[in-house]
This record gives structure tokens, sequence and C-alpha cells, in this order.
């Protein structure tokens, strides 16, 4: 990772994933399921969670847009799309509501912890898996 896009990574208030991030952590994760397994999954977390709060569903889409109740105000939109049969790509787009244009790094770091709850509930795919 380069050191501009370590800079800007706390100087903004919004952070996504992406195929070919330049942060490890930011790259999309694909998962051994359906699309319609990762939206329920997304959006049985969300819904059972004191800290979320669903704003939109499209499962035609696959998309669940969300806010967050505590805390910080926090925008959240994850897409789910399945590529081919039972390999599923879902990618988060953070956005951190404040008086300043940046949150140190804080949208990066609900993407981390989005991406670990669903690590612990769906099979993750490896890049020797991904090809």
């Amino acid at each position: 990772m380069s050191f501009k896009t370590k800079i800007n990574k706390y100087f903004t208030n919004h952070a996504e994933t992406r195929e070919n991030h330049e942060d490890a952590s930011l790259q999309t994760h694909y998962y051994k399921t359906t699309k319609e397994k990762g939206i329920n999954m997304l959006e049985n977390y969300f819904t059972h969670s004191q800290v979320y709060e669903i704003n939109a569903t499209s499962k035609e889409h696959g998309e669940i847009s969300v806010f967050v109740k505590k805390g910080k105000k926090v925008f959240i939109v994850a897409t789910v799309i399945m590529v081919r049969p039972y390999h599923t790509a879902i990618d988060f787009s953070v956005t951190t509501e404040s008086i300043f244009p940046f949150d140190f790094g804080y949208s990066t770091k609900v993407i981390q912890q989005l991406y670990n709850k669903v690590n612990q509930e769906l099979q993750l795919i490896t890049l020797k898996e991904n090809g």
C-alpha cells in the first residue's frame, strides 16, 4: 500500500471495498453461498443487532442500506452479487457523518468489523479458490 493511500485512509470520511484495492482489508470478499443466502445473512445480522438499523433492502439489486444507531453516525451500503453458482461477492460502502471531512480511518474499521462477522457466518473463498 502506498504512502498516499495510507494517508488518504485517515483523512476521508468514506471507505469502500472493490476488486483490486491497494489495501488488502478493503478488497472484495467472495463466499461459497448464493446471493439469497448472503442477503438473508446480512439482513438477519443487521435486524438482530442493537447497533444497526436497516434503512432499505432491495433483494432484486442485492443491496441493503443501513444506519448505525449508536455512536458515530454511519451510513452503510452492502452489495451482494452472485458471480457464478456458489461464488458470491459481498462489498461494503461506508460513509461517516461528522463535522469534519475525515474520520481517522473509522469507515475502514467498520468494513473490517463487518467482514469479520460475515466470515464467521459464511464460508470465505480464499484467493487460490477464487481463480
